[in-house]
């Protein structure tokens, strides 16, 4: 499960794909099927999927229990064709370790 909290100690990946519009659900699809071989992999955490509302991005915000969990993943072979095929579909993609450095959100969206 997904959280986002600067007391967490994880590697928080956001990678940022610039897509043609024909191509952004494509990829979103090719995403979420990498997240299946993802879950089973050492370290692996959650993935969530953005899609840009003009079409041309899709933001893909990955947690790894540590950046050596997401490099031993990009050798693992189950994971290589996915990782291939995103690249193959993006016209340019910007992955990068963040760190979470400040959370905000209203406790009770009732009122």
């Amino acid at each position: 499960m997904t959280t986002i909290s600067t007391e967490q100690d994880v590697a928080t990946l956001i990678n940022v794909f610039t897509v043609r519009p024909e191509d952004q659900q494509r990829l979103v699809d090719v995403l979420s099927q990498a997240a299946s071989t993802m879950k089973r992999l050492p370290g692996y955490i959650s993935s969530n999927i953005h899609k840009g509302l003009d079409g041309t991005r899709v933001v893909n915000y990955v947690q790894w229990r540590s950046p050596e969990d997401f490099e031993a993943m990009l050798e693992n072979p189950a994971a290589a064709p996915h990782m291939q095929e995103a690249a193959d579909i993006a016209e340019k993609y910007e992955p990068l370790f963040y760190e979470v450095s400040f959370v905000d959100e209203v406790a009770d969206r009732s009122g």
